[in-house]
């Protein structure tokens, strides 16, 4: 049974942060470096996805806290494996590498649970998050034309994106907190490539990310037009993530709910973050909002982003049990 078969018949669950969870490992400089990059010219504290290379024990090791949790999709440690935001840390060159492992991880992972449960079948999502630059929006405000990167650049950082996480045995492929939609578009443009190079067609999940309560991205798509936007490419789903809790992404999924034929997935955060950047939203707390999503109808797929544990998870995971998927429609649209 396929995951679109599966959609239909029950609410999936994907799983929680990676990043969050990388912090309880109080992991130092050396931790990220490894031994092969102990000579490295460049800080590597922070970046969460060369622990592929370096620490893949770790990442192997939160992957399976999700799955035990009851997570059916899990996210690769690929958030920024681009070239475009590894260039920070010099590791634009291992750009394949760092996606191909962190793929070839998660999908150990996957198979492991699957293989004890094949009733239960888990699905590894490909992490393709945005760059630390935006195709449509002025880095500099005396020049509202001004651009960091082109459309070209950013087709060919996520061509080489795509194609380690597919060499690596993703799924599905999830372009994720999309604040820019013209570089979502340069990513599914880059994935359209791969399929057409390679006569594949994995299912594509993409989730957008409402900045505040003008229910805006930060390129200032309302819900409506951000829908209308990725129209144009056949989805699995469509969703939103991050940015917000539960309580305050509600408005947003009835809009995508009600307009979309595709499958509706959300993984908001574990609230609003406190003074101090922490969530402090706890995985009850948290089940009792999202099961407002549930009794609405809203969602195919749920599950958390920032603050989001294993624990959180499991609360969702139980309370999704519980309910019958929202129903594809069969001519959704926003009017135009």
């Amino acid at each position: 049974m396929n995951i679109r078969e599966i959609l239909e018949e029950k609410i999936l669950v994907l799983d929680g942060a990676m990043g969050t969870m990388i912090q309880e490992y109080k992991l130092e400089e050396a931790d990220f470096r490894g031994e092969q990059f102990a000579n490295h010219g460049f800080i590597l504290k922070g970046n969460s996805d060369v622990l592929s290379l370096t620490q893949p024990q770790i990442i192997k090791e939160i992957h399976c806290k999700y799955l035990e949790a009851g997570a059916d999709i899990i996210e690769t440690n690929s958030f920024t494996a681009t070239s475009i935001a590894q260039a920070d840390y010099g590791l634009q060159d291992l750009a394949y590498e760092l996606n191909f492992q962190s793929a070839k991880i998660a999908k150990e992972a996957a198979e492991e649970f699957t293989k004890i449960d094949p009733d239960k079948p888990r699905f590894v999502a490909g992490a393709i998050g945005p760059t630390n630059k935006t195709a449509s929006i002025s880095g500099d405000v005396n020049d509202p034309g001004s651009r960091g990167i082109t459309f070209d650049e950013l087709v060919k950082a996520y061509l080489e994106q795509a194609k380690g996480l597919i060499d690596g045995g993703a799924d599905l492929l999830l372009v994720e907190t999309i604040f820019d939609t013209l570089s979502a578009k340069a990513a599914l443009f880059a994935i359209q490539q791969v399929f057409d190079e390679r006569n594949l067609n994995l299912p594509i999940m993409v989730s957008g990310t409402i900045t505040d309560a003008s229910g805006r991205t930060l390129s200032g798509q309302t819900t409506e037009a951000f829908l209308i936007s990725m129209n144009h490419v056949p989805l699995l789903s469509i969703g939103l993530n991050c940015a917000l809790g539960a309580k305050q992404l509600r408005p947003y999924l009835q809009i995508l709910s009600t307009n979309s034929d595709a499958f509706v997935s959300a993984h908001p955060n574990a609230g609003l973050p406190n003074e101090f950047g922490e969530y402090d939203e706890t995985p009850e707390t948290m089940a009792l909002q999202i099961k407002d999503f549930l009794e609405e109808g809203l969602v195919n797929i749920i599950g958390g982003c920032c603050g989001t544990t294993p624990d959180h998870i499991k609360a969702i995971a139980k309370l999704a049990a519980e309910y019958r998927p929202r129903q594809l429609k069969e001519s959704a649209g926003v009017s135009q």
